[in-house]
């Protein structure tokens, strides 16, 4: 028999107020990653004789004013910054933009004021969130608002990862940090519960190993979402250069400092397929939990088919990239599609379906 623990309300409390603290550090970071943006050089000169001289492709000037490149045996004149490059293959091989990697001295400025504001702010809802697992002496992920706060934090937590392995991804920041803002702000006021005991089914080992692995999952599902997202507004802007189109000033402005679409459809597959395993493995946990607390492994409850739907989609995706070849938009558009089952199957399943799993209440 499982005796429960008493809730401390101080601790709870404090885990409250790390919380809104994160979220105010949170909100210095988005600033700083917005005038990292603003601010930092966008290095046409540098990304345009990168361009020429990227491989071995064939560059396919887009008309606009020359920029001047002084090189030590005289100058040469080259065409506008937009430079689209075709290999021998005939695919699209754009030099990634410089944007959120930095460029001068005040744009990395910037940048890594960004990084340290997001590192503190990680740290202090981490802190916020073992302190709400103190409060109640179980794992924090017992109801919505427990798990909205872990997942922000692990989100955050594997975009510092990615650049602590020295992965180029800084330009995932602001975008990262915006819906960490909102989800935090979800969590806190429509989402929020009060600590407290959860009832005995959820009292097991299985509650540290199931919900962990699926909070982890989604949080880097949810990096290869915002990845797929930006693929598709770049591959836009790339298709629109090469056909002689211009964009305007302000898509210009932004899209231009992403890495290539080529770099971003393939660093979203990679994390999809990196931990497809893994989600793999907490349907199978969920399963066995299934059966040790209702007797049953599989029962069509709402949330486990949409896991498994999920799953599909998933699936699908891999599968297509693999074997049919697919590349570019019609793997995003699955891609998309895939998350979007998984976030029907958190809020969705959660606040408008009822089943099985629906006492760990909102």
């Amino acid at each position: 028999m499982i005796l429960a623990a008493a809730t401390n309300e101080h601790l709870a409390s404090v885990s409250n107020t790390l919380i809104y603290s994160s979220m105010a550090v949170y909100t210095l970071a988005f600033f700083a990653y917005i005038a990292e943006w603003l601010f930092g050089s966008r290095s046409k000169v540098g990304r345009t004789a990168a361009a020429l001289t990227a491989g071995d492709g064939t560059a396919v000037k887009a008309k606009g004013p020359a920029v001047t490149v002084k090189q030590a045996g005289g100058t040469t004149v080259l065409e506008r910054p937009q430079v689209v490059v075709r290999s021998a293959a005939g695919a699209r091989d754009v030099p990634d933009g410089p944007g959120a990697h930095g460029g001068d001295a005040q744009g990395d400025m910037y940048g890594r004021i960004a990084v340290s504001l997001t590192v503190l702010a990680f740290l202090v809802e981490l802190a916020g969130v073992v302190a709400r697992a103190a409060s109640v002496q179980r794992a924090p992920w017992g109801n919505m608002y427990e798990f909205n706060i872990t997942f922000s934090t692990v989100a955050v937590g594997v975009y510092l990862g990615l650049l602590a392995l020295k992965k180029n991804v800084r330009w995932l920041g602001l975008f990262l940090i915006t819906t960490v803002l909102l989800d935090l702000g979800l969590a806190v006021t429509v989402l929020y519960t009060a600590s407290d005991q959860l009832v005995p089914a959820l009292h097991s080992y299985w509650l540290y190993i199931h919900v962990s692995t699926a909070i982890f999952c989604g949080a880097v599902f949810y990096v290869g979402a915002v990845a797929t997202i930006l693929y598709l507004f770049k591959d836009s802007y790339e298709n629109k250069l090469q056909t002689g189109g211009k964009p305007g000033a302000f898509a210009t402005s932004v899209l231009e400092r992403l890495p290539a679409s080529a770099s971003l459809d393939k660093f979203a597959y990679r994390v999809n397929a990196a931990v497809f395993p893994l989600w793999t493995f907490t349907i199978i946990a969920g399963a066995i939990w299934a059966g040790d607390a209702w007797g049953r492994y599989w029962n069509w409850d709402p949330k486990e088919t949409w896991s498994f739907i999920t799953w599909i989609g998933y699936a699908c995706y891999l599968h297509a990239r693999a074997t049919a070849g697919w590349k570019g938009r019609k793997a995003a558009y699955l891609a998309m599609l895939a998350f979007a089952c998984w976030l029907f199957n958190y809020y969705g399943v959660n606040i408008f379906v009822t089943g099985k799993h629906s006492y760990a209440g909102v």
